[in-house]
């Protein structure tokens, strides 16, 4: 599903100590791109990722999805389209600690009505042995499966992904990357992931790059590099 931002400013604070963080955005991320959002702290990228999540409002402008216009949408159509669009993954895991890697998944699957087969997205995630672990059992790499799975069942056409690797170490970082891979190419996703890892930017279709509230770079990249050759 194809994601169109145009013009979008957002400020935070009032009279003298009103800030711009966003200042005029405009790009298009084609449906089942992975989109890279580069930046470093404070240029206003995980912003950007909350408002097309409907998680924050801008001040002006307009973000399309399909034929839902954000802007336009009161409370409960938000929280609809957040239901029937979208999967959010963080870098922290945020799992029910007293329910298991199965059950967490399942508790996203009944706000759906298109959901995956949890058993085959366990398969995909390689998680299948896990499943009747609490989160406190398995490892970090593992609950962020685990998260990724519980924003996937859904079957949200955009996936938004702030930092996902940022509480990982190297290897087990290299993994997370695989396997978001892996579940935009069999499931279409759109996927956006926000990011101040540099290296993250090789295994993108599309690289945006924020500094200041604007976006100073926006490419297509001719030759995408799987995620298991990053380095960094």
């Amino acid at each position: 599903m194809n994601l169109r931002i145009r013009d979008v400013h957002k400020f935070y604070g009032e009279q003298e100590s009103r800030i711009e963080v966003l200042k005029g955005i405009d790009c298009e991320v084609s449906s089942g791109e992975i989109c890279v959002l580069l930046g470093p702290s404070g240029s206003g990228k995980s912003t950007l990722l909350n408002i097309i999540g409907g998680i924050e409002t801008m001040d002006s402008g307009s973000i399309e999805i399909g034929d839902e216009r954000i802007e336009k949408l009161d409370e409960a159509h938000l929280t609809e389209y957040r239901r029937n669009y979208l999967g959010f993954v963080f870098q922290f895991y945020n799992l029910i600690p007293n329910l298991t890697i199965r059950e967490n998944i399942e508790v996203c699957a009944y706000l759906s009505r298109r959901a995956l087969d949890i058993d085959e997205l366990l398969e995909t995630l390689g998680l299948s042995e896990h499943a009747d672990k609490l989160p406190s059992q398995v490892s970090g790499g593992q609950q962020q499966r685990c998260a990724i799975g519980r924003a996937l069942v859904k079957n949200p056409a955009l996936l938004l992904c702030d930092e996902p690797t940022g509480a990982l170490d190297y290897k087990t970082s290299k993994e997370i990357l695989e396997l978001i891979e892996r579940i935009n190419a069999k499931y279409h996703n759109t996927v956006i992931i926000v990011t101040h890892n540099e290296a993250i930017r090789g295994m993108a279709h599309r690289v945006l790059k924020l500094r200041d509230g604007r976006i100073v770079r926006n490419y297509v990249n001719e030759s995408v590099i799987a995620a298991r050759d990053l380095e960094w």
